[in-house]
């Protein structure tokens, strides 16, 4: 398995507010500021930066929980860096804590979990869904 995975491994991800990432758009408010699925999207992306290039060829990492709060808005302009921080490996699952910040204060924490997978086989399984049964 991943043998190079470690606590205390860090991610990053960037992004800036428009207009296609707001709250409005994403239909989860009616605000035109950072929506709430595009932070958590924003720090998914943070806890694979640290982990996805050190897995074993084959193998990804899958979302399986997301526990996070969303403590301040963010207006369209602005940039919003997510970081993660690897804090618990228990076999195949991994805990990340996340945080959010965007230029002015912190804007979203919590913790994230992910499984690492096969791929061939998690897409395999995922395409089997659309087969119908007699």
């Amino acid at each position: 398995m991943a043998g190079e995975l470690k606590i205390g491994l860090r991610g990053e991800a960037v992004t800036r507010v428009t207009e296609e990432n707001t709250a409005l758009a994403y239909g989860s408010g009616g605000a035109k500021v950072f929506a709430t699925p595009a932070m958590i999207g924003l720090m998914e992306k943070a806890a694979l930066s640290s982990v996805d290039p050190l897995l074993e060829p084959g193998q990804i990492t899958v979302g399986i929980r997301v526990a996070v709060e969303h403590l301040a808005a963010t207006p369209v302009g602005m940039e919003v860096v997510a970081r993660s921080e690897l804090v618990e490996i228990d076999g195949k699952r991994l805990v990340f804590r996340v945080e959010a910040h965007d230029e002015r204060e912190l804007i979203g924490r919590g913790t994230h979990e992910r499984f690492i997978v096969n791929q061939e086989r998690f897409l395999s399984r995922t395409a089997a869904k659309l087969k119908t049964t007699s």
